[in-house]
């Protein structure tokens, strides 16, 4: 489970290993107290049934003692032996990238620069330069997504697109260079729209990307009821439940919704949350632990796909 961007350059890091709940509240309250801009966290489990690794990463040196204090309440004294540790100094960006292979989702291609030449004529190639892999296309999540937009290519011409919380940019650009429209696209967090708007540039697609800073559709340019025919929501369980109502609205009665970001044992909850809006899984697909799900109105016909 991934929260935020790496700041620019983190110079400190603080890690504590510990069990799933503990893991999960301190994620959401570091979350939700830092700026994303200056910190990013990232909590994951180490191995199948085992501890939880919490990692959170700073700008610029941060205040232990208040931090551990913050801690205490979740995990008590084991605050105390969470680590905080300097980082050297280096471009996060080019060394995230550095070893990381391209990502093919039928024709389209997810590459860092220095895979350009591996491109193919017929390819639709994006090319991301971001500070993690997460919103790469290289995380199972985003990966899904893709896998789940080109079977939907099969069936139907998408024509209005909404990417919720669009981190990098990779879903609204692969629906953009595909459909050759404009896609709207929006995040809550600032840093991640610039990267997009930049990621856009670099893709030569700047013109068809409507992007906004807000939290879920609360613009203009997302909140517009029975507007969009696909709707891509790559973020995490709790939100996407929280955005169910909102996002049922937005999407047109013969439209589909793309969600993601969900570990397999999140994914009962959250078909739950969309059943309760009328929408049902059409199809699934697992790619490293993590699940990408296909919504449409109407009747359940749940079709799983590794």
């Amino acid at each position: 489970m991934l929260e935020g961007l790496h700041p620019n350059r983190p110079t400190h890091v603080f890690r504590i290993t510990t069990d799933e709940r503990s893991a999960r509240a301190m994620t959401d309250m570091i979350g939700e107290i830092f700026d994303p801009a200056e910190t990013a966290v990232a909590s994951f489990e180490t191995e199948d049934d085992g501890p939880w690794l919490l990692e959170a990463y700073f700008a610029h040196q941060p205040d232990e003692a208040a931090i551990r204090d913050l801690l205490r309440p979740i995990v008590g004294a084991e605050a105390d032996k969470g680590v905080f540790l300097p980082l050297e100094q280096k471009d996060w960006v080019k060394s995230s990238l550095e070893g990381l292979k391209p990502v093919r989702a039928g024709r389209i291609f997810v590459h860092g620069s220095h895979d350009r030449e591996q491109r193919l004529p017929s390819d639709i190639a994006i090319e991301i330069e971001a500070g993690l892999a997460f919103g790469t296309g290289h995380h199972g999540t985003t990966k899904g997504c893709l896998l789940a937009f080109v079977d939907e290519l099969k069936m139907r011409t998408p024509r209005h697109v909404l990417d919720v919380g669009t981190g990098t940019g990779i879903l609204a650009f692969a629906a953009a260079k595909v459909l050759k429209r404009p896609v709207v696209a929006g995040d809550i967090d600032p840093e991640a729209v610039r990267v997009a708007r930049e990621n856009a540039r670099l893709n030569g697609i700047a013109a068809w990307m409507k992007l906004y800073v807000g939290p879920g559709i609360r613009h203009a340019e997302a909140d517009r009821p029975g507007h969009f025919d696909l709707v891509f929501a790559n973020i995490l369980a709790k939100p996407l439940r929280m955005l169910a109502p909102a996002l049922a609205r937005v999407a047109s009665d013969d439209g589909t919704i793309i969600l993601s970001g969900l570990l397999y044992r999140d994914v009962p909850g959250v078909l739950s949350a969309y059943a309760h809006q009328g929408w049902y899984l059409q199809r699934r697909y697992n790619l490293d632990g993590w699940a990408a799900l296909v919504m449409t109105r109407g009747s359940a016909r749940a079709l799983p796909r590794q």
